[in-house]
């Protein structure tokens, strides 16, 4: 087993809660528009053809934080390279979720806005031969896991396997069952520290099980070759694996508060891209304490034109919807955020460098480079 250390450090600020009324069990229904009418996302980048497939996992030996008498419970999406070409098109997300997350939202929609989104990603393909590295990722706080299919689809093109960690109770998210939980956790306003620290373990667990002797995975990832990160809380949960799981080699946080920051040592190259507020030093909770405590490779870039919520999918989605949420436009956020992971990616997993880590660049003048 892989050496673990104890974390340190008191709570930390309480999350900014999402308002999220708790959800009642839902049966999923058929969407009411034809999903070839929905919004596209864009085409992946790389050479590969991309496959996705759903994997419910059931921690038998943990609780949940939210609601201790259960099991703690979580979907995982995989995307990844395949040869296969044809077949149906991977969903989105499902009716069920997509009506929690448009009513979350409180957003001018229908309903079914996110069932009808059209992916580039081939369900249940078969995945290319291994092993492949790996990248897991954890989402903000209220944002479910597929908020993160246009950079999760980008990587898979590009030859890595991608695992996209659904945590219950914390964003829109159905269970095999047909049940499906809202953010339920939303109203407690949780400390960000316990919030981070049980993600950690959701993504040691998801390792765990993807690694495990019997699993369909185990000979399909290099495990020499895993990096985690997410954006908002997600970005927090990925620093703290890295302290507590040394199977994590890199790391990458898209504009998150770090909640772990009072004792954080980080030896593995890890990327920090903030927004243009919280991107400033001194405005980003946690970062100017985790910086200095980082002694491998390490960026810190601020994105002028942006919000939070840039670094997602609901980027290109506002713009659809005409509530555009930043001035940069959609789609070029989900370029920009494509290319600057995929190159941190590249350069730590691969040892490929890409000049547009190394400074400034004409092709992305909207980032620019703080060192503290």
């Amino acid at each position: 087993m892989p050496h673990r250390r104890l974390l340190l450090g008191t709570a930390a600020l309480a999350v900014a809660a999402a308002t999220a009324a708790a959800a009642p069990a839902i049966a999923q229904g058929d969407s009411a528009a034809d999903a070839a009418d929905g919004f596209a996302l864009a085409e992946p980048t790389g050479p590969h053809e991309v496959g996705s497939s759903e994997l419910h996992l059931v921690d038998e030996d943990r609780a949940d934080l939210w609601f201790p008498d259960q099991d703690r419970q979580l979907m995982v999406t995989m995307w990844y390279p395949t040869r296969d070409e044809g077949g149906q098109a991977a969903p989105y997300m499902t009716a069920a979720e997509s009506a929690v997350f448009v009513d979350q939202l409180g957003i001018d929609a229908p309903g079914d806005y996110f069932a009808t989104v059209r992916t580039n990603a081939v369900a249940d393909a078969e995945p290319a031969r291994g092993p492949l590295p790996l990248v897991v990722l954890s989402t903000g706080w209220s944002f479910p896991r597929a908020t993160l299919t246009g950079l999760a689809e980008d990587l898979a093109s590009h030859g890595y396997a991608v695992a996209a960690v659904g945590h219950n109770f914390e964003a829109p998210m159905e269970l095999p069952d047909g049940t499906v939980n809202g953010c339920l956790a939303c109203p407690m306003r949780p400390a960000g520290f316990d919030v981070t620290v049980q993600r950690a373990a959701d993504l040691s667990f998801v390792l765990d099980e993807l690694t495990a002797r019997g699993s369909e995975w185990r000979s399909r990832i290099d495990t020499d070759r895993i990096a985690v990160g997410g954006h908002s809380m997600g970005g927090s949960a990925a620093h703290t694996a890295l302290q507590t799981d040394e199977r994590f080699g890199a790391g990458f946080n898209l504009d998150g508060a770090l909640h772990d920051a009072q004792d954080a040592p980080v030896d593995v190259p890890f990327l920090l891209v903030g927004a243009e507020v919280n991107g400033v030093p001194g405005e980003a909770d946690g970062w100017l304490s985790a910086w200095p405590q980082m002694s491998d490779w390490k960026r810190w870039l601020r994105v002028d034109q942006t919000t939070h919520s840039t670094f997602t999918d609901l980027a290109p989605f506002a713009d659809d919807l005409a509530i555009p949420t930043q001035e940069m436009d959609g789609e070029r956020a989900l370029d920009l955020t494509r290319a600057y992971v995929l190159a941190f990616i590249d350069r730590a997993l691969d040892c490929e460098d890409s000049p547009i880590l190394n400074g400034p660049s004409t092709t992305w003048p909207e980032v620019a480079f703080e060192n503290p």
